[in-house]
């Protein structure tokens, strides 16, 4: 029976083994190696270079159903792929075919109902395995370069969680067939039990697995693009700022300057003219050049454009 507390950095981890067997297989997937001795899971953790925070995160989730995750910064993005991945790995390359081969054991290939539960499996499993390979090839390469500082414009993780759905329909008809078809042969009855055991296993193996990219990855990726697109937006407000006197960009003149000066104080065009003894027309086209020149458009870059490279101080801006 599992242990319902809340597991902390300090616990043991062969405690935590002993308590929950099932954490066993995220181990691995966390690249968690046995052998760890009386080692707590903070230092466990820290020894497989796994961040502590995302692995209790997860494994608590998945014993306890803790869900509080949605404005969780301390989740480790990186730590969080990696173990999604992992756990792919697992399933395609060594769980479905396990499960494949038990029941080609456990059936009469010479049955028609046998040969029909297999393809049942077969079908099921190939949605999974397309499933699990559209997350390799579109999901996980967004997420890095979401970590690279470079996001591909043209997906966001709403695409993903508006398409996660589960894939379980043909295996709970798998299920019911085998239960149904409990053959006379004792010594296939039992493998066909026992394997019937292991696919329900799998099975909320896999329902937990899409609960933890659903409730603890999902909103992870949401908090990272917000920071993506906080950290372009200082990008591009800086280059904008500078684009007057720097990187080669044609610098302003005295009187284009004036006229930035009096922008940034709130005055319209005729009150510049008149402040200036200038015409109106002179005004505009002094504006059509800086906007050309700063490639900014708007009075909220021209007053950011003027405070950071001197031309007013902040007191005096009408904000």
């Amino acid at each position: 029976m599992k242990n319902l507390k809340m597991y902390e950095p300090t616990d043991k981890m062969i405690t935590l083994i002993k308590d929950n067997y099932s954490v066993l297989q995220a181990l691995g997937a966390f690249g968690i190696n046995l052998g760890f001795g009386d080692k707590t899971v903070r230092e466990t953790c820290e020894w497989n270079h796994v961040d502590t925070y995302t692995f209790l995160a997860v494994v608590n989730f998945t014993i306890n159903g803790y869900t509080h995750f949605e404005d969780d910064e301390r989740i480790n993005v990186p730590t969080l792929l990696h173990y999604l991945e992992a756990s792919h790995a697992y399933y395609l390359d060594f769980q479905l075919p396990f499960i494949r081969k038990e029941l080609e054991e456990s059936l009469d290939s010479n049955d028609q109902l046998g040969l029909l539960i297999l393809r049942l499996y077969d079908e099921y499993a190939g949605e999974i395995r397309r499933h699990m390979k559209y997350e390799e090839k579109t999901l996980f390469p967004y997420v890095q370069s979401l970590l690279d500082g470079q996001p591909k414009s043209d997906y966001n993780v709403e695409t993903f969680s508006k398409h996660h759905e589960q894939t379980d329909k043909k295996l709970r008809e798998v299920k019911l067939m085998v239960i149904k078809y409990l053959p006379a042969d004792a010594h296939l009855n039992n493998k066909l039990t026992a394997t019937l055991y292991d696919i329900y296993n799998n099975e909320e193996w896999l329902r937990q697995h899409a609960e933890v990219e659903e409730r603890i990855f999902v909103p992870a990726i949401r908090r990272l693009e917000q920071i993506v697109k906080q950290q372009d937006v200082s990008k591009n407000i800086t280059s904008m700022v500078f684009k007057g006197g720097q990187d080669g960009s044609e610098a302003l003149s005295d009187r284009e300057r004036d006229v930035v000066i009096a922008l940034v104080q709130g005055m319209q065009n005729k009150e510049i003219a008149d402040h200036l003894c200038i015409s109106v027309n002179t005004v505009i086209t002094h504006r059509r050049n800086i906007a050309r020149k700063l490639q900014i458009h708007s009075a909220a870059g021209l007053t950011i454009y003027a405070i950071v490279n001197g031309l007013v101080d902040i007191s005096s801006v009408r904000l």
